[in-house]
């Protein structure tokens, strides 16, 4: 299951015989949720989104979808963003 969801089947549809704005391409997406492409493709393989066309021209994407799941953010938050697994960052003396 997608954490965020696109709309059905049939809104899409008509969304793309219509020209809606709200389909963007892969860099658009990434634009408008202030991350890089990598961060969206990452964010298809984990399941967060998924593209609502995917095919030889690239990947398209429900712009309101993608603005959701840019401000949930992520899953984990760290109480200590310096902190990873093997423990907070020592600083060099």
């Amino acid at each position: 299951m997608v954490a965020y969801p696109n709309p059905d089947g049939i809104e899409i549809h008509f969304a793309r015989l219509q020209g809606d704005a709200n389909l963007v391409d892969l860099w658009e997406a990434a634009r408008a949720a202030g991350v890089k492409p990598g961060t969206i493709r990452v964010w298809v393989s984990r399941r967060k989104i998924e593209p609502v066309l995917n095919g030889e021209a690239g990947m398209y994407f429900h712009l309101p979808t993608i603005k959701a799941a840019a401000e949930g953010g992520a899953k984990h938050k760290p109480a200590d963003p310096a902190a990873n697994s093997r423990g907070p960052h020592a600083h060099a003396a």
